[in-house]
């Protein structure tokens, strides 16, 4: 969320426009009815949200779902515990380099990449692991951090995800010369830590796997770009005040805040979100064009990875 825009006078919503935890709770609660298996809380940065701790405790009691959260690891180190006891089980951690600059400059953060590193190290401690780590990869900024961060993360258990460069939202100045490809990475550390790939854990997964063929673990790639998995995408989306988005790169979401407070019951809301995931044609990785990276789409930080 660039300063420039999210400073000081930026007016964000009101907090009655935001879904209530009741109501995060009682959609969740739905989808898992419908078939979900796992409910990831992201951002922007969701351990912002005041309590967050008490919608975990709420999505924890779900039966027959994993539950995860995604964060920049600024504030892990010190919410790791409480998080854990709240009933989480894992996080993600957003790390593009190790290289506190190159960091800084790739994630406009005023904290250096040893916090996040302490986060992720504490969240290991009280049972938050193994953790993942994403980093995105972007031509002539980071790619030089690629074998450092396979380098130490190798046999500590945690698996990083290196991910090319997306064209989500309108405000990253994304182009298609910017893209480190998967087969790119893969061959990069190949060379250095031999690699072999490994089967998907399920079907719609978006990290091709890989493991270390010393056994020092295993990393991922998700390659949206050279690679495009629409047609096996199985996530959909939900947005702070209750849009529902069913591709990262939406361009209009649907209403399920005004169904959820207009009276609707559980079954009505349950054939409403089944409706909108049998008829969704979304397959924008598989046509994306420069001309479509120009399209008004919903930006990272409002829905999430």
């Amino acid at each position: 969320m660039p300063k420039e825009v999210f400073g000081r006078d930026y007016q964000f919503l009101e907090r009655a426009e935001l879904m209530t935890f009741e109501e995060i709770e009682r959609v969740a609660r739905i989808f898992v009815d419908l078939g979900v298996k796992k409910i990831r809380l992201t951002g922007g940065e969701p351990l912002v949200r005041r309590h967050i701790e008490g919608l975990i405790e709420m999505l924890a009691a779900i039966d027959d779902c994993d539950l995860a959260l995604t964060t920049n690891g600024s504030m892990l180190a010190r919410r790791a515990r409480t998080l854990e006891g709240a009933g989480l089980r894992r996080v993600t951690v957003s790390l593009d380099s190790l290289d506190d600059e190159v960091f800084r400059a790739m994630n406009d953060v005023d904290f250096p990449v040893a916090r996040v590193l302490d986060g992720i190290e504490t969240a290991t401690a009280v049972g938050l692991g193994p953790v993942k780590i994403n980093t995105v990869l972007k031509r002539g900024v980071n790619e030089h951090s690629i074998l450092p961060l396979a380098r130490y993360f190798h046999g500590t258990g945690h698996i990083v995800r290196f991910i090319e460069y997306m064209d989500v939202g309108t405000t990253n100045g994304w182009r298609l010369d910017d893209i480190v490809p998967a087969r790119e990475v893969v061959a990069t550390i190949d060379a250095e830590m031999p690699l072999e790939p490994v089967d998907p854990n399920y079907r719609g997964e978006v990290a091709n796997r890989y493991r270390y063929k010393d056994g020092g673990g295993e990393i991922g790639i998700i390659a949206s770009v050279t690679q495009p998995f629409c047609a096996n995408c199985t996530r959909a989306r939900i947005s702070a005040e209750g849009k529902l988005y069913t591709c990262l790169f939406a361009t209009k979401g649907h209403d399920l805040r005004a169904l959820v407070r207009g009276g609707a019951s559980d079954d009505e809301v349950a054939d409403s979100l089944a409706s909108l995931w049998r008829i969704r044609t979304d397959r924008y990785s598989e046509i994306r064009t420069t001309e479509t990276a120009g399209l008004e789409k919903i930006e990272m930080s409002y829905i999430g990875g």
